[in-house]
């Protein structure tokens, strides 16, 4: 009888330690790895402070220039199951800590190459998958050795945090003024002694062209891309009671189906006296209710407001903006303390928010309406981002998101690690050593994985256009000599104390981009087969031909 192997493979020639596989499941493996070290490949360029951007054309000719990495997997055409994981598990760092988009995936491509170098010796991919969460977990708990605890009063240590993150964006000469403005916006609306998260829908971000990046400015209040429908109305009020409305200042229409013939003038002009009185006496409870800046929720039925009503408006002067979002209508109640209103009957001066100032101010070529000075504000900020070009303020936005993000993660586990690659290293010889202590195959496998760490100060070094073999080398030499800060220097080119350059970064952004690296890998390891389901129209051709067979079968 064929002796049968560790792992269920049969033969006498079958080690106890070796897993030969059957053919199609071997080949599919190794499809979904070299599809997932593609999507790694095509981004590992841009990671770090000298990273190379991508210019990414989508099919209706907008051009998007990035180096954010779930910017860029975002809109790639990814046609491969397996490489679709890696957009996915951008996405959920994104999600997850908001920066470190492109380290994780370039993780996720490292550890991919090491566990096809293990399946190669013959390793079970089920004991490479468990090895690899098991020493995920292990770098867990060897981060958390290596932190620098943080108080969110330490505001210095907040914005060398935000500066670390944006030196690596397109738009990173402007570090020195965004990275304020981020602290100083999520600072605003938390609380630093009990806060466990920040909501970062209470901080909105209104992008406006023209001027520079360094026209970007925090406001306390409110700021409205559109400008005052003025029709001679005022465009600036003090002491402002301030109302939105759900509701439209404009004639109701009838419904789509039908339709009013008018046959004489005289009907005419009764139709135009009713809607002129209509019109009157909603504007008229607007006044009596004391509301001097009236903000108009965006309609899609009808006009939120007619020619005709925005003439009783400024003659009863009460400054006007429309077009409000539906989903900025939560934030607007919040900032103001004010109510929205759907019916001019419940238009009462209880529901108004009370401001100092309500101005419209020029911005580039056009204008923009402030709302400042607010009594009673909810624990919301407003970031005005100016940009020259469409390219510069859409990045602008993407960048000051990921500064965001890394406060947002520091109020959630207020501890710092070194950058610079780092922590990568020291991670990577710590495990080294856990490895030797360990037996069997999950030394193989324990070992594969720190080695795997090593590709973030390698493309560090690399993307520098340092020798990135000679870097990682000394790097390591360092480490192991118990310098546990140094790291790689890309302005210097050189390996100096990393701390002293004020590279640090939030430890949740490296203990998330391993732990979901890990997860990703191990998804990927555990397939051995691609199943393609039919299209639902093809199923209801089938059923259909079935159907007439079995007709004519009866038939016959």
């Amino acid at each position: 009888m064929p002796q049968v192997g560790a792992y269920g493979g049969g033969g006498d020639n079958v080690s106890r330690s070796e897993y030969k596989d059957k053919d199609k499941p071997t080949q599919i493996r190794y499809s979904n790895i070299t599809a997932g070290k593609a999507v790694a490949d095509a981004i590992r360029t841009s990671l770090g402070p000298r990273g190379m951007d991508k210019m990414i054309q989508a099919a209706n000719g907008d051009v998007t220039i990035t180096n954010d990495g779930a910017t860029i997997l975002k809109q790639m055409q990814v046609l491969h199951p397996a490489a679709k994981m890696l957009v996915e598990l951008s996405k959920a760092q994104d999600i997850e800590a908001g920066d470190g988009t492109t380290s994780v995936v370039v993780l996720a491509g490292s550890f991919l190459d090491a566990s096809a170098n293990l399946l190669a010796r013959g390793i079970h991919p089920t004991v490479i998958s468990e090895a690899f969460q098991r020493a995920a977990v292990k770098s867990t708990e060897i981060l958390e050795s290596m932190v620098t605890p943080l108080d969110l009063s330490d505001r210095e240590s907040l914005l060398k945090s935000a500066s670390t993150s944006l030196n690596s964006k397109v738009v990173s000469q402007y570090s020195s003024i965004l990275s304020p403005i981020a602290v100083d916006a999520v600072m605003k609306v938390i609380d630093p002694i009990t806060a466990k998260n920040v909501d970062l829908k209470d901080i909105k971000i209104v992008k406006k062209l023209g001027g520079t990046v360094e026209d970007t400015e925090l406001i306390e209040g409110l700021v409205f891309s559109s400008k005052t429908l003025s029709a001679g109305g005022p465009t600036k009020v003090e002491k402002a009671k301030v109302g939105l409305i759900q509701f439209c200042i404009s004639p109701p229409k009838t419904d789509m189906d039908n339709q009013v013939i008018v046959s004489d003038y005289t009907q005419m002009d009764r139709v135009l006296r009713e809607e002129r009185a209509y019109i009157l006496e909603i504007v008229k409870k607007i006044k009596k209710a004391g509301c001097n800046v009236l903000l108009i929720q965006k309609s899609i039925l009808r006009d939120a407001v007619s020619d005709l009503a925005l003439h009783f408006l400024a003659k009863m002067k009460i400054l006007v903006v429309k077009d409000v979002e539906r989903e900025d209508v939560e934030f607007v109640c919040k900032t103001l303390g004010c109510r929205p209103i759907a019916s001019v009957d419940h238009f009462l001066p209880e529901y108004l928010g009370t401001a100092e100032l309500v101005e419209e101010v020029q911005a580039g070529s056009g204008k923009i309406v402030k709302i400042t000075g607010i009594a009673n504000p909810g624990q919301t900020v407003t970031v005005l981002i100016r940009g020259s070009n469409k390219l510069v303020l859409e990045e602008a936005d993407r960048s000051l998101h990921d500064a965001l993000c890394v406060i947002r993660c520091l109020v959630k586990k207020r501890a710092l690690i070194a950058g610079g690659g780092a922590p990568e290293i020291e991670l990577s010889l710590k495990l080294m050593d856990y490895a030797n202590t360990l037996t069997g195959i999950e030394q193989y496998c324990f070992r594969a994985f720190a080695e795997a760490l090593e590709v973030i100060p390698f493309t560090l070094a690399e993307n520098a256009g340092l020798n990135p073999i000679a870097t990682v080398t000394e790097l390591r030499t360092r480490h192991a000599r118990g310098e546990r800060t140094a790291g790689i220097n890309v302005r210097k080119g050189a390996i100096t104390n990393i701390l002293e350059e004020s590279v640090v970064q939030p430890i949740l952004v490296t203990v998330s981009a391993i732990n979901l690296a890990a997860e990703t890998v191990r998804s990927i390891l555990k397939i051995d087969d691609i199943v393609t389901c039919l299209n639902l129209s093809d199923l209801y051709v089938q059923d259909k031909i079935d159907k007439a067979k079995n007709e004519i079968d009866e038939g016959s």
